[in-house]
């Protein structure tokens, strides 16, 4: 596994890696994700394996607003009420999925994304042409890994092919939302307090 600090990497490297097929885990404003190219299914599973995943969830991904046509078959205004607010930043939203898009990176027809705070992965999906898989770094029912020691401990001896070390993080994960139904429903409470003035 080669490890390298979040401001010694240069970010097209990582960008070619995933386009390759491999996986990284990186740091967000939040937690230690996995990533990997959000629609190649060969990858996705990999991710699923490592992780011990049941197979009836999916994974959420980090986009940049260029990003959303890709994977989202609309946004609601009042979705475009919420990115404006809060994106950048902790907050996930379910949206309803493009038709075309792999399982893994979607449940009963709908996809989750968000554009990260400030952060490697900020930096990262930027310049990505493409979306990236951010499930948290961790086994299936652990906590989700914080410190790049936490991310080893899980998946030394696994083909990751990079682990940047962004030192320290948070540790609360994203605030996740459904706004495809009405009124919009939190699924998961997390570091930001949502309001729908």
């Amino acid at each position: 596994m080669k490890i390298i600090k979040a401001d010694q990497i240069d970010l097209q490297e990582v960008i070619d890696i995933l386009a390759k097929g491999g996986i990284i885990i990186y740091p967000t404003e939040t937690l230690y994700g996995i990533g990997g190219k959000y629609n190649n299914k060969k990858v996705l599973q990999k991710i699923f394996e490592i992780k011990k995943r049941p197979q009836e969830k999916s994974f959420p991904l980090i986009i940049d607003l260029k990003h959303l046509s890709l994977v989202a078959e609309s946004v609601s205004p009042q979705a475009w009420k919420l990115i404006e607010k809060y994106w950048p930043g902790p907050l996930t939203l379910l949206l309803p999925a493009k038709k075309h898009l792999p399982r893994e990176i979607k449940k009963e027809n709908k996809v989750a994304v968000r554009m990260p705070g400030e952060s490697f992965a900020l930096n990262l999906i930027k310049i990505s042409p493409f979306p990236i898989t951010a499930t948290s770094a961790n086994i299936s029912g652990e906590p989700g890994a914080d410190c790049v020691e936490t991310a080893i401990s899980y998946f030394k001896g696994e083909k990751i092919d990079l682990l940047i070390d962004g030192g320290k993080l948070p540790g609360i994960a994203s605030t996740i939302l459904d706004i495809t139904i009405n009124p919009p429903k939190i699924l998961r409470k997390g570091s930001i307090e949502l309001s729908f003035d």
